[in-house]
């Protein structure tokens, strides 16, 4: 089968399309034939070296990728919820070895959901980790509850444009941060308010917020503090924070979850399924690129400014 190859970890010209023996499942593990894997910021901070390289550096040949859709090939002898034919999705192995980058794919059972009928390999690939991240955020690391004003940076990206229509769901007043050129995205989400962090203070228009998603670190994460109540919560995302902020945070009484990873659950990916099948929410995919174009699709992550996701069609 044919897979991208990480040859050295570094930039996108590592790269290199290879063939590759195609995977033999375990007993409690499906193969997929990929349709579609998404990208997320992980899968380039791994490819610079970071993040997860050093788990990944242990298998050869190295292959990034958590994402996909696709049919199932082959299903293992103590598989009984998935048969061969069935269209289905997940987000494999995360924190470990995905392997997402191929034409086949092994993946445990439990990390996959039926793919709705009403939506595309590309939607489904899409639906997988960003989404989950969002789920996870709002009812494992976090309780968020109808009513609450929740508070959610960078909505339109990967994971913020899930996180906007699932607070929506659960019935939160949402406020979106985002540049100015995608307000009517995020606005379209669902979103109740809009603020432009390029041209305006979050904290300047914003105070009494029970609930915080907060994707950027730094600073932003010690402003973001001084908005919330102090009964509140921040769900923070990996970024980078110093104790001093850490503890200003704990000082005020606000509940603080550093999300470090979100993890494979079945009965999450159901509830994601779910709400796509519904259409109570909808994976916004940016652009899909070809197989042999993943050096343009990880450039185009990698520059921060895509609203939604970005996908692989594998075939």
């Amino acid at each position: 089968m044919k897979a991208i190859v990480l040859d050295g970890f570094g930039e996108v010209e590592n790269f290199k399309i290879k063939e590759t023996p195609r995977p033999q499942i375990r007993e409690k593990e499906v193969l997929l034939k990929v349709k579609a894997f998404s990208i997320n910021p992980v899968d380039i901070k791994t490819r610079k070296g970071a993040s997860l390289a050093s788990e990944l550096a242990k298998n050869q040949p190295v292959i990034l990728g958590w994402d996909v859709s696709g049919i199932v090939e082959e299903v293992g002898s103590e598989v009984t919820n998935f048969k061969v034919g069935d269209e289905v999705f997940g987000m494999i192995n995360f924190p470990g070895v995905g392997n997402a980058y191929a034409e086949y794919v092994t993946a445990p059972a439990g990390h996959l959901a039926i793919k709705p009928a009403n939506i595309s390999h590309e939607e489904a690939a899409a639906s997988t980790l960003a989404a989950l991240t969002a789920w996870q955020a709002f009812t494992f690391f976090g309780k968020l509850k109808k009513d609450d004003k929740v508070l959610i940076h960078a909505a339109a990206g990967g994971v913020g444009h899930y996180a906007v229509q699932i607070a929506k769901h659960f019935g939160a007043y949402v406020i979106g941060t985002s540049s100015e050129k995608n307000k009517d995205f995020v606005l379209k989400l669902g979103a109740d308010e809009h603020i432009d962090y390029k041209n305006t203070r979050f904290e300047d228009v914003v105070s009494d917020v029970d609930f915080v998603l907060e994707t950027i670190g730094y600073d932003n994460f010690g402003r973001s503090v001084d908005i919330v109540k102090p009964t509140g919560t921040i769900i923070n995302l990996p970024s980078g924070l110093s104790e001093e902020v850490k503890e200003k945070a704990l000082k005020k009484g606000i509940n603080v979850n550093f999300m470090m990873l979100v993890f494979s659950d079945p009965e999450d990916m159901k509830s994601i399924a779910s709400l796509l099948e519904k259409g109570i929410v909808k994976a916004h995919v940016s652009k899909i690129f070809d197989f042999e174009d993943i050096q343009s699709a990880h450039t185009q992550v990698e520059s921060g400014t895509t609203a939604g996701k970005i996908v692989v069609r594998v075939s």
